[in-house]
């Protein structure tokens, strides 16, 4: 353990053991509430890539027994998991707070909850996913037995985002422990440390190289990972920017690809929604993270009959959010990740004002008593937006809502549509049976009636157009880390009996 005057290091973690990256370097992690180096990590590199690649290649296929598992024992394995979460709760929850400015009422209020929620949800989808599933038996061409095989992939790279790290870890290693993979995770570059510690603790129920960890830059780990031909599978959380890089080097080796990108997030506000509702849901649809969640509500369409009396309750309730240092339990919102990402969504907030839009509140930079180095932006809202302006058209991922206005329901579901995104979106009214219609025509993998954030461990989530493609969660993550395959076999002994053997032997008697 370091001392009082040393900081942390967080190795790599391979093949069941840590070890110092082959560059011998490690890079700053930084507080963001504070601007201060917490901690150092290992810097990895494409020797790094290879040895944890290959450390995961000989646990899946040296050993048959991880990939064939009965999926009883893989589901105990999965509960263990679940329990090694929650036992190291408050150790984990120090690490994540102190990296990434998440506060710790939401880490361990909600992420480690649902961190071990999504092992146990995994945990009992095993048990009953269709491995092997027996088809009916058909009299053409021939009666024949005919099974599908689900068999896991091999090995899948898992490259998370800095936002929600744990959450995302977790969304990604639990189905592919599910289905009996082994894996490379390779956490973001400036909020890696809960990662790391989380791999260690969940190897002490994992055989020995079935999960590795390599941190470091997106540019060199991350593209190893995406090029490397004994990698099976990517399943990856990021920009849309990058998520097409993903696919672009995925492409090369045909890798198997998940991909959970960006999003614009709009909710529809109708006359008859109940506006006190509306504002303290909407605001936490956006405020959650400090806007940085890429399912957040950031474009919220508002009838003109409502519009001015629910800006006045938005100002109200954000002036109201506590910002404060991410370990104190009254603080309801946090920095940005990162003193880069601070100064962009300020320069989205000028480009609204520079196209016309007006601030109702929020907008500037919050000086937060004890926290003076760190990243704080104002919850924001803007009013008078158009579907046109930079702020409705592009990812902000900061605690800034733009409000627009609309007269036809029609116009309303059409400017939802009107993005290059489709991961969420919400409807918000109290005629539920029209709030179903109108659910049908957003064109969103995630669509909220009456509230925001409402995901579960076993529902469906991923995105729509340039939100990317591929599901997590529950059953329907367990499916896009196996591969099926159809097993036939015949009873026919006599080849004369083969009708479908005649179109080549024409000769037969």
């Amino acid at each position: 353990m370091p001392t009082a005057n040393q900081l942390q290091r967080f190795p790599l973690f391979i093949n069941g053991e840590f070890c110092e990256p082959d560059s011998g370097e490690y890079s700053p992690v930084i507080n963001p509430a504070t601007g201060d180096v917490v901690a150092e990590a290992a810097c990895g590199n494409q020797n790094d890539v290879d040895c944890a690649v290959a450390a995961a290649r000989k646990a899946f296929y040296g050993d048959a027994n991880w990939r064939r598992m009965a999926p009883e024992n893989r589901a105990r394995i999965l509960q263990q998991c679940a329990q090694v979460v929650l036992a190291n709760a408050r150790e984990l929850a120090v690490l994540e707070v102190t990296c990434s400015g998440g506060t710790l009422n939401r880490v361990s209020g909600l992420d480690l909850l649902a961190v071990a929620d999504l092992f146990t949800t995994l945990a009992d989808e095993v048990k009953q996913f269709p491995f092997v599933e027996s088809l009916p038996a058909k009299p053409l061409p021939e009666l024949t037995h005919t099974q599908i095989w689900r068999e896991p992939i091999g090995v899948c790279a898992l490259i998370t985002a800095w936002n929600f790290p744990m959450l995302l870890f977790a969304m990604k290693v639990a189905p592919a422990l599910a289905a009996g993979n082994t894996m490379v995770v390779k956490p973001a570059e400036n909020t890696p440390t809960s990662t790391v510690r989380l791999v260690e603790l969940l190897n002490q129920v994992l055989p020995k190289g079935v999960l590795n960890v390599v941190s470091g830059p997106g540019s060199v780990v991350g593209e190893a990972l995406t090029l490397h031909p004994d990698v099976d599978k990517v399943s990856f959380t990021g920009s849309t920017n990058m998520g097409r890089r993903v696919q672009q080097n995925a492409a090369l080796t045909m890798k198997r690809v998940t991909l959970e990108l960006g999003g614009k997030g709009p909710g529809i506000v109708l006359p008859d929604a109940d506006l006190e509702r509306v504002a303290y849901g909407a605001l936490w649809g956006v405020y959650l993270n400090a806007g940085q969640a890429c399912e957040s509500g950031t474009r919220l369409l508002v009838h003109e009959s409502i519009y001015e009396d629910l800006l006045q309750r938005l100002k109200t309730l954000s002036e109201r959010v506590v910002l404060g240092n991410p370990m104190d339990p009254a603080t309801g919102m946090g920095p940005m990740s990162s003193e880069s990402h601070f100064h962009k969504v300020l320069q989205y907030i000028d480009s609204a004002k520079a196209e016309g839009a007006r601030i109702v509140t929020g907008g500037k930079r919050a000086d937060v008593e004890g926290c003076e180095g760190g990243f704080f932006v104002e919850p924001t809202v803007i009013a008078d937006v158009t579907n046109a302006m930079k702020v409705a058209r592009e990812e902000i991922f900061g605690p800034v809502l733009s409000v627009i206005k609309y007269s036809d329901l029609d116009d309303a579901v059409a400017m939802a549509n009107d993005s290059d995104y489709g991961l969420s979106a919400g409807v918000w009214t109290e005629d539920l049976v029209q709030a179903q219609t109108i659910a049908r025509e957003l064109q969103a993998g995630s669509v909220w009636i009456n509230d925001w954030h409402m995901m579960r461990g076993d529902a469906a989530f991923g995105g729509f157009k340039q939100s990317g493609y591929g599901r997590e969660f529950g059953k329907y993550s367990l499916s896009s880390y196996v591969e099926t395959k159809s097993v036939s076999t015949s009873f026919e002994r006599n080849p004369a009996a083969k009708k479908l053997h005649r179109i080549v032997h024409t000769q037969m008697p």
